[in-house]
């Protein structure tokens, strides 16, 4: 697990990237919770999405972003997070140019900004959205959704309430050839406290069902 020091748009951006041992194991990348309270891309739920791509072979690369840890910047409330995303991005492709795929996960904040990276590039054909936030985040912008991907949320998520989650879903599942997976955790609230265990199944095992689909 080397530590990479790689340039953003705001200076350097500080991370950790696992490589894989094929040259054309697909990329993942995945995108920590909000800056201002705490997020880092040692958040237990970052870590652990990580490893649960390494183990399926993908390169993986998890970022702090500007700001955050040893990340030069400062926040920008999202505007520059999404550049950070695009450039971390741009950083993991020129190191693994015989890529076949590529994947984005994120949590909370994370999540919002993964899925306008997709939106962004055409080259994301999966993504794994945990607790997005679409009662505080703007999520029009996905009209259409490009990629398939998971929705995982608590039950009892009181930031971000189910029925505006159920919401976003809905709009997304109306686009043809789009296939949007939402699991709901029983019991769990937005940071899946004493629930990481039944998040990270349902995360695996929407990982191994879509790769089962590919090979």
């Amino acid at each position: 697990m080397p530590e990479v020091i790689f340039t953003g748009p705001a200076g350097r951006l500080e991370g950790r990237y696992h490589p894989a041992k094929q040259k054309n194991a697909p990329i993942a990348m995945v995108l920590h919770p909000h800056p201002q309270f705490r997020g880092n891309m040692n958040h237990p739920i970052v870590y652990q999405v990580y490893y649960a791509f390494v183990a399926r072979g993908f390169s993986v690369l998890r970022f702090n972003f500007r700001g955050v840890g040893r990340s030069q910047g400062s926040f920008d409330h999202g505007t520059g997070e999404l550049a950070d995303a695009a450039s971390a991005l741009d950083w993991a492709q020129t190191i693994n140019p015989e890529a076949r795929a590529c994947w984005v996960a994120g949590f909370s904040f994370g999540a919002w900004i993964g899925m306008q990276l997709l939106m962004r590039r055409p080259e994301v054909e999966g993504f794994i959205s945990i607790a997005p936030e679409p009662n505080r985040y703007d999520f029009s912008f996905l009209a259409p959704c490009p990629s398939s991907g998971l929705i995982v949320h608590g039950e009892k998520d009181i930031v971000a309430p189910a029925k505006d989650v159920n919401t976003l879903v809905e709009k997304l599942k109306t686009q043809k050839g789009i296939v949007i997976d939402q699991q709901t955790i029983p019991g769990a609230n937005h940071f899946f406290e004493d629930k990481m265990e039944p998040l990270m199944e349902t995360i695996t095992s929407y990982l191994d069902m879509r790769l089962a689909n590919v090979r």
